[in-house]
């Protein structure tokens, strides 16, 4: 498999889908601001886009692929999970359908306090969450596709969610903002739809005719749901802390809002680099280990490191020096004010420091989900996990809604440390000393140049964007000398 060439592609993909995604938080944030009715769509947002996470592209993905190369792509396995997949889908969506008040309270309780406010995500939750079925079961499509290294098309179908939205958005200034809200939770399910459709005719077109069997308790689906079941707490680690972040932050009037715009920042380069390499490389490692290669695995991890962190660590320093600026130019607009500005740029400058603790996380959590070590990721998640609701919960009384960005930080950080130790006992891993000099060269070259970039004046967006070509101009044909030469 060609490692840069895949990455480079998947990357490209998801670029696309993130600017088209930009382009809808500017929508958003121009018809509803920072307020009330952005509280709700994006609290209610985030229960779907948990599971999806969850059931789909962390915990399916990295359960599905290994046993599924292991058995040689065995068309009745994947058949038989399908189908079982289907069924516990239904379920769970039927049992939040029932108990979504209860699930909506404990998830942001602070809402109780605004009139109606509760109602209104309540009722926008039970729209959206129908969005879980589909969306799932597109991400177990895609875990097929990835496996036969077939990775684009699965990187463009987010594009598909972000340009449907915009379209909802664009009717905004035919309707009211709240009925634009239902609008919205209704094409949220409809791009689900969408989205499984099109990967579905790809698979039975090029592959095999992927139908819903009746599906058969086997020890291979015992074998993959326990693991399933245990991973889902490890692969939505991240999803995890930024929920009970929203559920700290609905006591602060905004606070929702400034954290889901600040992690969107964060999550840009995060998702063009750390989900490109960790998408590639749990089908090129599993493939590696399947055939006892292990040469071929620390050669991965090693290329695979020095390329995401040449691009990550100036992305981290461009954020900190140049989160205010950006913020005032993509989206004071509109409902926006400068408060919201100031209070997204925060939480950006604290948050992106956890940057590259996530970007290696991928690597280790990947070769050892690789490897079947379902057991160990979930037990560092859950120690990480447990460090971050103490940070939140004592913080937020000193630094109100900033308690979660330093929550993320310490955390992400602690489990980077917790999985790295596991590899390295298993000898699953070997990092180069190349590799850690370029790290350290690539620091610090992003720092010295961000030292520079911090005094230059940004009186408009042109000038913002000047100032970031220019900052990648000067720093990436430098660290590429240095990745070749050190």
């Amino acid at each position: 498999m060609k490692l840069g060439k895949h990455i480079f592609g998947v990357s490209v993909m998801t670029g696309i889908s993130r600017v088209f995604g930009f382009l809808r938080d500017l929508l958003i944030a121009h018809v509803f601001g920072a307020g009330r009715l952005s509280d709700v769509f994006l609290a209610a947002f985030k229960l779907p886009n948990l599971f999806r996470d969850l059931l789909g592209e962390g915990a399916m993905a990295s359960i599905f692929i290994p046993m599924y190369t292991d058995k040689n792509k065995d068309e009745n396995f994947a058949k038989n999970v399908f189908s079982w997949l289907m069924v516990i889908l239904l379920f769970i969506t039927l049992l939040f359908e029932i108990f979504m008040p209860l699930i909506v309270w404990i998830l942001a309780p602070g809402f109780a306090d605004d009139p109606g406010k509760m109602q209104l995500t309540v009722l926008i939750s039970r729209i959206m969450f129908w969005y879980v079925v589909f969306i799932c079961a597109s991400a177990f499509l895609s875990a097929i596709l990835n496996a036969f290294s077939k990775f684009l098309l699965v990187a463009f179908m987010p594009v598909l969610l972000n340009i449907m939205l915009i379209g909802a958005l664009l009717l905004a200034a035919w309707f009211a903002p709240e009925t634009i809200l239902y609008i919205m939770a209704f094409t949220v399910v409809l791009s689900g739809i969408v989205q499984f459709g099109i990967l579905w005719m790809r698979i039975r077109r090029h592959y095999f005719g992927l139908r819903l069997v009746w599906p058969r308790w086997t020890p291979a689906i015992k074998s993959m749901f326990k693991r399933l079941g245990i991973s889902i707490v490890g692969n939505g680690f991240y999803q995890i802390t930024i929920i009970v972040g929203t559920l700290v932050a609905s006591f602060q009037s905004g606070a929702v809002s400034w954290l889901y715009y600040s992690d969107r920042m964060i999550q840009l380069p995060f998702a063009l680099i750390g989900l490109a390499v960790g998408t590639v490389l749990i089908s090129s490692i599993s493939n590696a280990m399947a055939e006892k290669n292990m040469r071929s695995v620390y050669l991965q991890q090693n290329v695979s490191m020095r390329q995401s962190m040449m691009l990550i660590m100036p992305c981290v320093v461009g954020l900190f020096v140049l989160a205010e600026p950006i913020i005032k130019y993509l989206f004071e607009y509109g409902a926006w004010t400068p408060e919201s500005t100031h209070a997204v740029a925060m939480a950006i400058m604290i948050q992106v420091l956890a940057l590259p603790a996530m970007m290696i996380s991928q690597i280790y959590s990947r070769t050892l989900y690789a490897s079947q070590d379902v057991r160990t990721p979930v037990k560092t998640s859950i120690i990480s996990l447990a460090v971050a609701i103490l940070i939140y919960i004592t913080a937020y009384h000193f630094v109100g809604y900033l308690a979660i960005p330093i929550g993320v930080v310490i955390s992400g950080y602690l489990k980077n440390y917790l999985l790295r130790r596991a590899c390295v006992r298993r000898e699953l891993i070997h990092t180069e000393t190349r590799t850690r000099r370029a790290i350290v060269a690539f620091g610090a070259l992003a720092v010295f140049m961000g030292a520079g970039l911090w005094f230059v004046p940004i009186p408009n967006i042109w000038i913002l964007f000047v100032a970031i070509g220019g900052f990648a101009f000067l720093y990436l044909p430098i660290a590429y000398l240095i990745n070749k030469k050190i």
